[in-house]
């Protein structure tokens, strides 16, 4: 229910959820702000950086969304992708988002993020670059996301779509995960379930 209301309110009154989206942020910011600060990262393959996606410029972040092919954007449409949707998303302090940097090239080949609530709630999403698929990185960013989730004492869930293969063999090869529901259009709203 509460995925449904947030679409809604997402879709179609923007200036309504950017409000809830800002009051989120306060309160998420107020209940986790401490466990944040103290978090350390410690499942990130060496060949690459998470950067959290505020001390990334942003025309490297639309950047990355405009290389992406348009089937990408198939299953995922978590957010707006243009300069002003991203800046937004920088300063909520309870958009947990990353970067995974290849320290070869600095160049982005993965977006993850866990979309937080202050009631202890998390929704992780990702996206690997078109040039660095096949190489496992959905599955390191589930990984991370789950890293970061668990340990700041978060409930994880992601939605998922059977017919995107790669985001589905991904989110079960790095997570054990109970199916909460089956929902239209052949997609799963999935629990993350801690080790």
């Amino acid at each position: 229910m509460l995925y449904k209301i947030a679409h809604i309110l997402r879709d179609n009154l923007s200036w309504l959820w950017n409000f809830i989206e800002w009051v989120n942020g306060l309160l998420f910011s107020l209940r986790y702000g401490k466990q944040l600060k103290a978090f350390r990262f410690t499942k990130v393959p060496k060949e690459y950086d998470i950067v959290p996606i505020n001390n990334v410029e942003i025309e490297k972040l639309v950047g990355f969304f405009a290389r992406q092919p348009k089937e990408a954007y198939t299953f995922f449409m978590p957010h707006g992708f243009d300069k002003k949707s991203i800046q937004r998303l920088q300063k909520n302090k309870s958009f947990l988002g990353f970067a995974l940097l290849d320290k070869s090239n600095d160049k982005i080949a993965g977006y993850c993020f866990n979309r937080c609530f202050f009631h202890g709630l998390g929704f992780r999403g990702r996206m690997v670059d078109i040039d660095y698929r096949g190489k496992g990185l959905g599955t390191v960013m589930n990984i991370i996301l789950n890293e970061v989730g668990f340990g700041i004492g978060l409930r994880l869930f992601e939605t998922v779509s059977k017919d995107n293969v790669a985001s589905y063999k991904s989110a079960l090869s790095a997570s054990n995960i109970r199916v909460m529901k089956e929902m239209p259009n052949n997609e799963l709203y999935l629990e993350i379930m801690k080790d």
